[in-house]
Parts: structure tokens; sequence; C-alpha cells
């Protein structure tokens, strides 16, 4: 046998078997996060007498948490890199402020608006992460400081006082809808099959793709990693998680279509998910990102450029802070001193309880994105319940500190 018949013959190896139980085990995170979001709807929809699916309550939840989904995906990025940024609700406050003085007092454009406001977050970011990345002060420190200086910023920049209403195109940020391409009449004859007033075909287009998509990403990737004889997740995992999904994007879509359609921001929000989950997994430097929050002093000996990277982390998180701050404007219509006042403790409560490591290294953006949700159900259902303020803010420590002992658990187990 030839030494390439030998090399293909090794490459060609069977695909590692593991146990159901040693598996889940091993994923417990990822399956535990799917299965509490689960819980929780089914738990809400039953007290809240099916009030948390309904239509217009489904259209609200995604409205109400696309700022925290955004801002969760950089958050993400800053947290794998083994640092923190406590300053994203201030910055998200202060970039909506200068849109509203931009916009209501200086009597600029939208475009010109939105491309300042991107600018200015990006800056925001460089500043404070050349002072982590190149001088070592570490990120807590920083961006606490930013935290303080973009509140009292956002006082000063309205003079303690509410500012709007904005122009209607700078509203459709937040507040606008996609409309629908397919004719009426396709519509009104889904919606007497269904039951509905109205069907949205574009929506429930969309669920549909979005599904098939999501199993043929998934058919691909579980027969590359058969092929390269990589550990394969059980058949009744894989099945049960594709089904779960697909279902979960097939009725939140048609949900949508029976109300008003696709909102403009769940397009933002879709395409913004898709990028940064092919960005962290797919990419070069997003595998340096995860390399420089495993070890950062032998990812530096690797030859990676790790200043670089943490520098570029925040300025990532500054723009998409930048991005949540018109989107919470817009769909508020006005800009409020107040505004995005400890929203940052949601972001990073969103972020851990999806999955990532407080030391870094560990975390996906799907994590993320279901945490920002799980988190924005419990906020929803429990308002929907009539429960106050304080009981929601305790809640919602408990959970997570729950996720902060889950993953300290789990790393003292494979120690």
């Amino acid at each position: 046998m030839s030494v390439a018949d030998q090399s293909t013959d090794q490459g060609a190896e069977a695909p590692k078997k593991i146990g159901i139980g040693e598996y889940l085990v091993r994923h417990l995170r990822e399956y535990g996060l799917l299965f509490a979001l689960i819980l929780v709807m089914v738990f809400f929809q039953i007290v809240t007498e099916g009030t948390l699916l309904r239509p217009v309550n489904v259209t609200n939840l995604l409205l109400q948490n696309s700022y925290i989904v955004i801002m969760a995906l950089g958050m993400l990025i800053v947290i794998v890199s083994g640092n923190i940024d406590l300053s994203v609700g201030s910055v998200m406050g202060f970039i909506g402020a200068l849109a509203a003085v931009m916009i209501v007092e200086w009597d600029q454009s939208t475009a010109v608006t939105m491309i300042t406001c991107l600018i200015a977050g990006g800056l925001i970011g460089a500043a404070q992460g050349y002072w982590i990345a190149y001088w070592k002060i570490p990120s807590f420190i920083v961006t606490l400081a930013g935290m303080l200086v973009f509140r009292g910023a956002s006082l000063w920049l309205l003079e303690g006082q509410s500012l709007g209403p904005f122009p209607r195109e700078f509203q459709l940020i937040a507040n606008g809808f996609v409309p629908d391409l397919f004719p009426a009449g396709l519509g009104e004859s889904l919606a007497g099959l269904f039951g509905a007033r109205n069907v949205n075909v574009l929506a429930l287009a969309t669920g549909i793709i979005a599904a098939a998509l999501v199993l043929w990403i998934e058919m691909k990737a579980r027969a590359q990693n058969r092929a390269y004889g990589m550990e394969l997740e059980p058949t009744p995992f894989f099945a049960a998680r594709i089904g779960i999904t697909s279902i979960a994007l097939i009725f939140i879509l048609f949900k949508l279509s029976t109300f008003r359609g696709l909102p403009n921001v769940l397009i933002t929000m879709g395409v913004l998910t898709i990028i940064y989950a092919f960005f962290t997994a797919r990419t070069t430097t997003g595998r340096r990102i995860y390399a420089l929050g495993g070890n950062e002093k032998a990812a530096k000996l690797s030859g990676i450029k790790t200043e670089r990277l943490t520098f570029l982390a925040f300025v990532n998180m500054g723009v998409l802070a930048a991005a949540a701050g018109m989107v919470f404007a817009a769909r508020l219509n006005s800009a409020t001193p107040k505004a995005g006042f400890a929203l940052e403790l949601d972001v990073i409560a969103a972020v851990f309880i999806g999955g990532a490591s407080m030391s870094g290294g560990v975390g996906k953006i799907v994590g993320a994105v279901v945490g920002a949700f799980l988190m924005g159900v419990l906020n929803n259902g429990m308002s929907i319940m009539g429960i106050g303020i304080d009981y929601q803010q305790m809640i919602k420590g408990l959970v997570l500190l729950a996720a902060v002992i889950f993953d300290v658990y789990n790393k003292s187990k494979q120690a």
C-alpha cells in the first residue's frame, strides 16, 4: 500500500462515539439553557393565561429586548477576550442623546446622524480600549470610569431634560416593519386557513426558510465532523435540538405574521447574529480572541497580537453600544438623561447566563442571544403577572448567581 493510501485510511477514522449520558454531562450548559428557556416560556404562558405568546406581545418582546441583544453580541467578545465593559449602558444613553441633539436641535438628516453616532461609539470604544490594551489598566476600572463619565455627559448634553420627538424615518429604526412583498390575496387566503385576521406571507416564509437553513447548516456541520472523525452529537439529541429550533423559528415568525409582520429591528438582530456567529466560529481572528481569553501569555508567545485584539474588541463594543443607543432612542421617540441606566447589568447577565465563562475563552454568540431572550421573557412575564420591580431585580440577580455557580461547578468537575 502506498503512503498516500495509508494517509487516506488514517484520515478516514470512524467518528468518536460517546454515550448519551456522558455527552449530556459534557454539554449540560448548552442543553440546560435551551430547556430553561422552554420551561420559563411554558410557565409564563400558563400563568399569564396565554398572554405571553400572543402576537402583539411576541412583537413587543422582540422590540423591548433588541438593544440588549445587540449589545450582548459585543459584550460576548469582550468577555471571551478576558475583559468586561461596565460602560455600555451609559454609552448607549449618551449616543441616544447625541442623536437627539443632532436631529432635533441641529436639524441633521437621519443618515448623517446614524453614521456620526456609529463613529462616535467606535471612538469611545477606542479610547477605553487603548488604556486597557496598551497600558494594561484593568477593564473593570477603565469602563467603570467610562460609565460615570458618559452618564454625566448625557446629563450635560441634554441639560437634564428629555429631548424629542424624532422624525418618522428615524423612528423606523426600532418601530418600523418590513412591508409584505406578496400579494394581499395570498395573505387573506392563509388567514382564513389559520383562522387569523391576516397573515403577513413574507414573515411566515422567512420562518420556514430560516428553519430550512438551520437544518441544512447543522446537517452539513455534522457531515464534516463525521468526515474528520470528530465527536458526534448523539442522534436523539441532534434531532431534538434541530426540531425544537426549527419549530420555534416557524412558530415565532407565524405569530409575527398574524400581527404586523417582520420588525425592522428583528432583521438587524438576525443579520448581526449571523455575522458575529460566523466571525467567532469560522474566522482566524475569532479563534484568536478565544485563545486570548483562554491564556493571554500563551497567545502572545504564539504570535497573536493580543493588544490589538483587545483594542478592537472594545472598538466593536462601542459601535454596537452606539447602534443600541439609536434603537433605544427611536423606540422611545425621545432621548432621556436616564436612558441606559443599569442596562449594562442586563447585558452582562445575558452573556453569563448564555454560557460565557468569567475567566474568558468560553462562550457562544447563540448562547448570548438565548440568554438575552431568557432575561427578556423573565422581565416580560413578571410584568404581565404584576410582580413589582423590586422582586424582578431580586429574581434576575438569583438567576445570574445560579449561572455563575453552575459555571464554577463545571470547572471544578473538569479540573
